[in-house]
């Protein structure tokens, strides 16, 4: 079975383990989930995350989720903005504030990909990949 969208596959995956308070998840990896993952972590949705040893075409990578001190869920909304079919790509000054401001979007820059308070403070645009709080 081909994947037709891998970002949307591991949204679903964090939403989903999120939503039974699983401690982990694992994702097959790719450049652009790793720093999807270094994203989530940096904006303080995830506790870490790590890559697995396998074959070159097996690796995972396995997010710690996180959660509050009384079990609360920390990731109450993760969205898939830009899909395969609709890419939706923003300059700096139109960058969304999900939740006005206490959310993040993710994008894809020229510089990486940065949560959309970084993309602002380094004057770039991209793809929007996500939203998220």
């Amino acid at each position: 079975m081909s994947m037709t969208d891998p970002i949307a596959d591991m949204l679903t995956r964090i939403r989903n383990a999120n939503s039974i308070g699983r401690k982990q998840v694992d994702v097959p990896t790719s450049k652009v989930k790793i720093g999807i993952a270094e994203a989530l972590k940096r904006s303080g949705y995830i506790r870490d995350f790590r890559l697995l040893d396998g074959a070159p075409n097996e690796r995972v990578i396995r997010i710690d989720l996180k959660y509050g001190p009384d079990g609360e869920n920390v990731i109450n909304h993760i969205t898939r903005y830009s899909k395969p079919g609709r890419r939706v790509y923003s300059g700096v000054s139109d960058l969304p504030r999900p939740l006005n401001g206490l959310g993040v979007a993710i994008v894809s820059t020229s510089r990486g990909i940065l949560n959309d308070a970084e993309a602002r403070e380094q004057n770039v645009g991209g793809e929007i990949l996500a939203t998220i709080w």
